[in-house]
């Protein structure tokens, strides 16, 4: 049986059987998500797994089943796992969500949990439609993109990825469900960023949004992908000697843990330190109807939100009540003041 660097089979971080459509794009995200904390040697118990309501959050019960797990309602996702990362700081938030989910009932949650830079993983499956009520359009959906039944779109989409580089999110990437081994490199690296990160994982609905009109259709994202960069994760653990050194351009992107994300050219040599040059990849490609995948922005240097707190190195869980309580005279104290009496 073959085990990870902290001597676990990958058994332990699978979860229960999926029940989504046969072919969903979830699933292979599930998949993903579990070689990734496996290969990473992340502690199944030092993991709190989050979502909120719709086909993408019913899926943390696939994976990680040894882990911490939260389902909120519709929305609140973002603020119930700013709570939790507050109180217990030891532990790694991965969060799970959908378009719906995110893009519009949870939208101004999802705000606040970027620009406060929240120390998690943000991972949205995005397929443009309301799976759980039967396809509907959800706010992600292109502009000009049609579902099996239906006309077409007409509303104009919000990006959530040009939301969050604005709001200064400090990891934004885009990924394709079909698209394993980018989607694996980006998603270990998220798992070893400090503050937020965000990928945005385009995962067609085979049910009701996977027909050759559709701009989030297996095919159309297969036909209309344009990569950034190739990428390979090395590992802090990988002795230097043991990594292959491509032949063309490439650029290290050094992580929090120490571990590398190898950003090797394609086409454009695109800059993701440049916000702005991130922003033009998107705008460029909605403009001609297609998908940039990849890294788009990365910041190293932002302060946390429990950096900003200014919280102690134990977590708060975990501080006895004779700490978190206020003595009599520390209260009557403060309150001295308050009244101008100190």
């Amino acid at each position: 049986m073959k085990l990870n660097v902290i001597d676990l089979p990958k058994d332990d971080y699978k979860g229960g059987s999926s029940t989504l459509c046969p072919g969903c794009g979830h699933d292979q995200i599930s998949n993903v998500i579990i070689n990734a904390a496996w290969e990473n040697g992340l502690r199944p118990e030092k993991l709190a797994k989050m979502s909120g309501i719709g086909c993408s959050s019913k899926t943390p019960a696939y994976f990680l089943g040894q882990s911490h797990g939260f389902n909120t309602v519709h929305g609140r996702m973002p603020t119930v796992t700013t709570g939790a990362a507050m109180g217990n700081r030891d532990l790694t938030f991965l969060a799970v969500s959908g378009d719906g989910d995110s893009a519009s009932i949870g939208i101004g949650h999802f705000i606040h949990a970027v620009r406060r830079n929240l120390d998690m993983v943000y991972v949205l499956e995005n397929n443009g439609v309301y799976g759980l009520t039967k396809g509907q359009y959800s706010a992600t959906a292109a502009k000009g993109s049609k579902k099996k039944k239906g006309p077409a779109n007409k509303q104009q989409p919000i990006d959530l990825c040009k939301l969050a580089i604005n709001l200064g999110c400090t990891f934004v990437a885009r990924s394709f469900s079909g698209s394993r081994k980018q989607l694996t490199a980006l998603m270990r690296a998220a798992m070893s960023h400090k503050g937020f990160a965000f990928i945005d994982v385009i995962s067609p609905c085979v049910t009701f949004n996977n027909n050759d009109e559709s701009f989030q259709s297996y095919t159309y994202v297969k036909d209309n992908d344009m990569e950034l960069h190739a990428y390979d994760y090395i590992p802090h653990r990988m002795p230097i000697e043991e990594v292959d050194i491509p032949e063309g351009q490439y650029n290290d992107i050094t992580l929090f843990d120490g571990s590398v994300l190898r950003l090797e050219t394609i086409g454009s040599d695109h800059d993701p330190n440049d916000a702005m040059a991130a922003l033009t990849a998107l705008h460029n490609a909605e403009v001609e109807n297609k998908h940039v995948t990849g890294l788009l922005y990365f910041d190293p240097n932002k302060a946390t939100a429990v950096e900003d707190q200014v919280l102690v190195s134990t977590p708060l869980s975990e501080v006895p009540d004779d700490l978190m309580r206020p003595s009599t005279a520390s209260l009557d104290t403060l309150n001295n003041r308050f009244r101008g009496k100190a």
